[in-house]
Protein backbone atom coordinates (compact mmCIF):
# COMPACT_ATOMS: atom_id res chain seq x y z
CA UNK A 1 0.00 0.00 0.00
CA UNK A 2 1.32 3.55 -0.76
CA UNK A 3 0.91 6.61 1.40
CA UNK A 4 1.15 10.23 1.10
CA UNK A 5 2.20 12.10 4.66
CA UNK A 6 2.64 15.62 4.77
CA UNK A 7 3.93 17.09 7.32
CA UNK A 8 3.49 20.83 8.25
CA UNK A 9 5.89 22.87 10.07
CA UNK A 10 4.69 24.74 12.74
CA UNK A 11 5.48 28.64 13.12
CA UNK A 12 8.88 29.98 14.14
CA UNK A 13 10.25 26.01 14.34
CA UNK A 14 13.18 26.01 11.97
CA UNK A 15 16.14 26.54 14.40
CA UNK A 16 14.83 22.86 15.83
CA UNK A 17 14.40 21.50 12.50
CA UNK A 18 17.82 22.39 11.66
CA UNK A 19 18.88 20.88 15.26
CA UNK A 20 17.16 17.88 14.06
CA UNK A 21 18.44 17.13 10.98
CA UNK A 22 20.85 14.28 11.21
CA UNK A 23 18.01 12.62 13.34
CA UNK A 24 15.38 13.14 10.92
CA UNK A 25 17.26 11.51 8.30
CA UNK A 26 18.90 8.81 9.91
CA UNK A 27 14.95 8.07 10.75
CA UNK A 28 13.72 8.20 6.52
CA UNK A 29 17.45 6.15 5.82
CA UNK A 30 15.28 3.12 7.60
CA UNK A 31 12.61 3.67 4.80
CA UNK A 32 15.45 3.92 1.90
CA UNK A 33 13.92 1.27 -0.11
CA UNK A 34 10.08 1.87 0.67
CA UNK A 35 10.41 5.68 -0.64
CA UNK A 36 8.82 6.99 -3.93
CA UNK A 37 8.78 10.41 -2.88
CA UNK A 38 10.70 12.59 -0.48
CA UNK A 39 11.41 16.52 0.21
CA UNK A 40 10.62 19.75 2.11
CA UNK A 41 8.25 22.05 0.66
CA UNK A 42 8.98 25.81 0.89
CA UNK A 43 7.10 29.42 1.41
CA UNK A 44 6.76 31.65 -1.46
CA UNK A 45 10.54 32.81 -0.67
CA UNK A 46 11.77 29.76 -1.88
CA UNK A 47 14.26 29.49 1.02
CA UNK A 48 11.90 29.15 4.54
CA UNK A 49 10.94 25.31 5.05
CA UNK A 50 6.71 24.83 5.64
CA UNK A 51 7.22 20.93 5.42
CA UNK A 52 8.26 17.80 4.58
CA UNK A 53 6.91 15.59 1.70
CA UNK A 54 7.06 11.40 2.08
CA UNK A 55 5.12 9.20 -0.14
CA UNK A 56 6.27 5.48 0.39
CA UNK A 57 4.87 1.70 0.22
CA UNK A 58 4.26 0.46 3.64
CA UNK A 59 2.16 -3.08 4.70
CA UNK A 60 -0.69 -1.26 5.94
CA UNK A 61 -2.32 2.17 8.00
CA UNK A 62 -0.96 1.01 11.21
CA UNK A 63 2.62 0.97 9.70
CA UNK A 64 1.99 4.52 8.15
CA UNK A 65 0.32 5.90 11.51
CA UNK A 66 3.81 4.66 13.14
CA UNK A 67 6.01 6.29 10.40
CA UNK A 68 4.11 9.88 10.51
CA UNK A 69 3.84 10.14 14.10
CA UNK A 70 7.35 8.40 15.38
CA UNK A 71 9.81 10.47 12.96
CA UNK A 72 11.91 12.96 15.46
CA UNK A 73 10.59 16.24 13.80
CA UNK A 74 6.76 15.37 14.83
CA UNK A 75 7.88 14.10 17.99
CA UNK A 76 10.22 16.79 18.73
CA UNK A 77 7.30 19.44 18.05
CA UNK A 78 8.51 20.86 14.47
CA UNK A 79 5.09 19.91 13.09
CA UNK A 80 1.81 21.23 13.76
CA UNK A 81 -0.53 19.07 11.86
CA UNK A 82 -0.24 16.02 9.67
CA UNK A 83 -1.81 15.07 6.36
CA UNK A 84 -1.81 11.24 5.99
CA UNK A 85 -3.55 9.10 3.48
CA UNK A 86 -3.58 6.37 1.13
CA UNK A 87 -2.16 7.22 -2.07
CA UNK A 88 -2.69 5.32 -5.43
CA UNK A 89 0.67 5.52 -7.52
CA UNK A 90 -0.67 6.53 -11.02
CA UNK A 91 2.70 6.65 -12.73
CA UNK A 92 4.18 3.68 -11.29
CA UNK A 93 7.43 4.85 -10.70
CA UNK A 94 9.39 6.77 -7.73
CA UNK A 95 10.94 10.44 -8.23
CA UNK A 96 14.09 9.14 -9.16
CA UNK A 97 12.39 7.62 -12.57
CA UNK A 98 11.40 11.01 -13.27
CA UNK A 99 13.13 11.71 -16.67
CA UNK A 100 13.62 15.41 -16.24
CA UNK A 101 16.13 14.50 -13.19
CA UNK A 102 16.51 16.28 -10.02
CA UNK A 103 17.13 19.89 -10.77
CA UNK A 104 15.90 22.28 -13.11
CA UNK A 105 12.60 24.11 -13.07
CA UNK A 106 10.75 24.83 -10.18
CA UNK A 107 8.80 21.82 -8.69
CA UNK A 108 5.64 21.65 -6.67
CA UNK A 109 3.28 19.94 -4.37
CA UNK A 110 -0.26 19.89 -5.69
CA UNK A 111 -2.71 19.18 -3.21
CA UNK A 112 -6.54 19.02 -4.00
CA UNK A 113 -8.90 17.98 -0.98
CA UNK A 114 -12.50 17.15 -1.59
CA UNK A 115 -14.85 14.05 -1.64
CA UNK A 116 -17.68 13.04 -3.32
CA UNK A 117 -17.18 11.88 -6.88
CA UNK A 118 -13.58 10.97 -7.63
CA UNK A 119 -12.02 13.52 -10.30
CA UNK A 120 -8.35 13.43 -11.61
CA UNK A 121 -8.02 9.50 -11.81
CA UNK A 122 -6.52 9.40 -15.20
CA UNK A 123 -3.18 11.02 -15.99
CA UNK A 124 -3.38 14.44 -17.35
CA UNK A 125 -1.86 15.71 -20.87
CA UNK A 126 1.42 16.82 -18.80
CA UNK A 127 2.56 13.58 -17.83
CA UNK A 128 6.15 14.42 -18.96
CA UNK A 129 5.96 17.50 -15.92
CA UNK A 130 4.99 14.50 -13.77
CA UNK A 131 7.17 13.77 -10.70
CA UNK A 132 4.53 11.88 -8.87
CA UNK A 133 0.89 11.52 -9.57
CA UNK A 134 -2.66 9.92 -7.92
CA UNK A 135 -5.37 9.81 -5.60
CA UNK A 136 -5.66 10.44 -2.26
CA UNK A 137 -7.56 7.28 -0.62
CA UNK A 138 -9.61 6.50 2.51
CA UNK A 139 -7.49 3.67 4.79
CA UNK A 140 -9.29 0.88 3.34
CA UNK A 141 -8.44 2.44 -0.17
CA UNK A 142 -12.37 2.59 -0.76
CA UNK A 143 -13.04 6.37 -0.81
CA UNK A 144 -11.78 9.21 -2.68
CA UNK A 145 -10.52 12.05 -0.53
CA UNK A 146 -8.51 14.16 -3.04
CA UNK A 147 -5.48 14.36 -5.31
CA UNK A 148 -1.91 14.45 -5.21
CA UNK A 149 0.98 15.30 -7.68
CA UNK A 150 4.38 15.86 -7.59
CA UNK A 151 5.10 18.52 -10.66
CA UNK A 152 7.80 20.51 -12.61
CA UNK A 153 6.02 23.91 -13.87
CA UNK A 154 7.00 27.50 -14.41
CA UNK A 155 4.85 29.21 -11.59
CA UNK A 156 2.28 28.26 -9.10
CA UNK A 157 -0.29 28.86 -11.19
CA UNK A 158 0.79 26.40 -14.00
CA UNK A 159 1.00 23.44 -11.60
CA UNK A 160 -2.65 24.58 -9.47
CA UNK A 161 -3.86 23.65 -13.37
CA UNK A 162 -2.87 19.88 -12.99
CA UNK A 163 -6.12 19.53 -10.98
CA UNK A 164 -9.81 20.65 -12.16
CA UNK A 165 -10.35 22.91 -9.98
CA UNK A 166 -14.01 22.83 -9.44
CA UNK A 167 -13.85 19.54 -8.35
CA UNK A 168 -11.78 20.25 -5.31
CA UNK A 169 -13.08 21.75 -1.99
CA UNK A 170 -9.47 23.56 -1.89
CA UNK A 171 -6.14 23.36 -4.23
CA UNK A 172 -3.26 23.93 -2.18
CA UNK A 173 0.26 24.59 -4.66
CA UNK A 174 3.85 24.56 -2.51
CA UNK A 175 7.38 25.00 -3.76
CA UNK A 176 8.95 21.39 -2.98
CA UNK A 177 12.44 20.06 -4.02
CA UNK A 178 13.53 16.33 -4.15
CA UNK A 179 14.90 15.37 -0.71
CA UNK A 180 16.81 13.24 0.91
CA UNK A 181 20.57 13.78 2.33
CA UNK A 182 22.83 16.26 0.64
CA UNK A 183 26.07 14.47 -1.07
Amino acid sequence: MDFLCYHRDRPGSLPLREELLEEHWSYMDQYAKEMIARGPTFADDGETPTGSVHILSLPDPAAARAFAFDEPNQRAGVYRDVLLRRWRNVLGRTMWDFPGGSRGEDRYLVLGLGEGRAADLAVPPCRDELIAYGPLLSDDGEAWLGTAALVRAPDPATARAVLSADRYADIEVHHWEFGGRRS
